[in-house]
């Protein structure tokens, strides 16, 4: 048999060669899924068998959603905080920025415990029309706080006040020593705050001598002088979280020995000086940056031989050189700080005891009346005088006791409040009356009213007694000026004058008889 060849035998072979292949890799396409919910309202109406399978269910959500919350609270719960030791806690008592906090903080709680303000207040006039006649009209003194503070006031004597310039709510007294406390501090400042009904005062400052005088620094608005009896001036500073002064004045011939009655802050913001008497006659002017040394000294002496016992000193209202003082003697001065006449110049005699109190007019207006200015004496009258004569003008002996202090209204130009031994109160408008106070209040207690002071809108008046209280009266309607009142006073001026030079007459033709 013949082999037979199939067509797959007789198929060519293929030649086989190498080929280059690139390989590529291409990642998985990424799927982004996410879940999301809606909150709808619950069905009101249910099946039967829905709420037997929620009232299965529910407690054991509710049980296994408490026991995850317990476990995420031991997780978050950090470790008690460790208590402090004894040493620790006194620590953080004294250090300054506790200090700093608790003395902030505690004025404004203080102010927010202290409020009581009247819901029941009616604005339609109900109120006002069921008041006495007289407080209605405006024509009467109305009580309106005291300040008092049963540690620092109790048993001392107010001896000086003054209202701030840049805070009118603000008002800074001076007490001297009290002697049931030999331990405490002679001298005490209070600053006290008509803002807000707390009965606290708002800085407390002392000294280890009686506080004779006392004023806020003019253009000082942290800055608060006072005068000792000792004769050092001291500075506090209300920026400072102590009580004590920050300056003081040496104890030497080049400063003051004798008590200081008298500090004051005259000129601008630019040039000014401290201005103190003490009762030795001699005046020193300091600058409140260094009290170490005064910049001037004068004694104030009369006819070059008699020095000038000063208990009280004012300065016309815009006036740096020119003054006046009162003096132990009765007798009142004019004095000058600079020029060829520095020293005391002219003498006004007409009380029979010590000067107490001397204010110049103060009241702003179209008429100048910068000469005029009271006194107030033990002899139990208020006199009023001008510097363009050396007799009174006027004697108001309406008093029947020492009369202490005397100030004019710094609104009101025929208006002054003055205060006597008996605690009365008296506001006279000399527009209205010479012979009688317009307006008139006697404190309870009967203690001696020894210091008076006007707020700056002359709205209000403070008033200091023997026992360390403070009252506060609304002046109403009655410190209000109408736009004649200055007109009406120079006529009012004249008419005194007139009397005067009659009384004088007839007493000339009396001695000659």
């Amino acid at each position: 048999i013949s082999p037979i060849y199939s067509p797959f035998q007789q198929r060519r072979l293929h030649k086989l060669g190498v080929s280059k292949i690139t390989q590529v890799d291409f990642l998985p396409r990424e799927v982004v899924s996410y879940s999301k919910e809606t909150q709808t309202p619950l069905a009101t109406h249910q099946s039967e068998e829905d709420e037997d399978d929620e009232e299965m269910v529910e407690p054991k959500a509710q049980d296994d959603l408490e026991t995850e919350n317990q476990d995420q609270k031991q997780e978050v719960k950090e470790a008690p905080p460790r208590e402090l030791t004894e040493e620790e806690k006194q620590q953080v008592l004294h250090s300054e920025e506790f200090l700093i906090f608790f003395d902030r903080t505690i004025r404004v709680i203080e102010r927010a415990l202290a409020e009581d303000s009247d819901i029941f207040f009616d604005y339609s006039g109900r109120d006002v029309e069921e008041k006495d006649g007289d407080v209605q009209a405006g024509a009467n003194l109305s009580f309106n706080r005291q300040f008092y503070d049963e540690h620092w006031s109790k048993h001392r004597v107010v001896t000086c006040m003054d209202w701030s310039l840049q805070y009118p709510e603000l008002m800074v007294a001076s007490y001297n020593n009290n002697e049931d406390a030999p331990h405490e501090p002679d001298g005490v400042a209070l600053v006290w705050n008509m803002k807000f009904k707390k009965t606290t005062p708002e800085y407390v400052f002392h000294c280890q001598s009686s506080v004779m005088s006392v004023c806020f620094a003019r253009f000082h608005p942290n800055l608060v002088v006072g005068g000792t009896y000792s004769g050092q001036i001291v500075l506090w500073d209300n920026r400072s979280h102590r009580r004590t002064p920050v300056q003081r004045t040496p104890l030497s011939a080049a400063a003051h020995t004798h008590p200081v009655y008298c500090v004051n802050v005259v000129g601008t913001q630019n040039a000014h000086n401290l201005i103190t008497v003490s009762t030795d006659g001699k005046m020193c002017s300091w600058s409140l940056d260094m009290l170490s040394t005064p910049q001037e000294s004068m004694e104030l002496v009369y006819n070059k031989s008699k020095p000038v016992a000063v208990t009280g000193m004012a300065f016309p209202t815009g006036d740096v050189n020119n003054f006046v003082v009162g003096s132990e003697e009765g007798t009142v001065y004019t004095a000058c700080r600079h020029g060829s006449k520095a020293g005391i110049g002219e003498i006004f005699e007409g009380h029979q005891g010590p000067v107490t109190g001397i204010n110049c007019h103060m009241a702003v207006g179209p008429i100048d009346f910068s000469h005029l200015f009271v006194t107030s004496s033990f002899d139990w009258t208020v006199k009023l005088w001008t510097t363009k004569h050396n007799k009174p003008l006027y004697s108001f002996e309406d008093n029947a006791d020492y009369v202490y202090d005397v100030m004019w209204s710094p609104v009101h130009p025929a208006l002054f409040a003055c205060v006597d031994g008996m605690g009365r109160l008296d506001l006279w408008n000399l527009n209205n009356d010479t012979e009688v106070p317009t307006a008139s209040v006697t404190i309870e207690g009967a203690s001696a009213l020894n210091r008076v002071r006007w707020a700056q809108a002359g709205k209000e008046v403070a008033v200091g007694d023997s026992e360390g209280r403070i009252w506060i009266y609304d002046v109403g309607e009655l410190a209000v000026p109408h736009n004649d009142e200055w007109t009406r006073f120079a006529r009012t001026l004249v008419e005194i004058r007139a009397n005067r030079a009659d009384s004088e007459e007839e007493g000339a033709v009396e001695l000659s008889a």
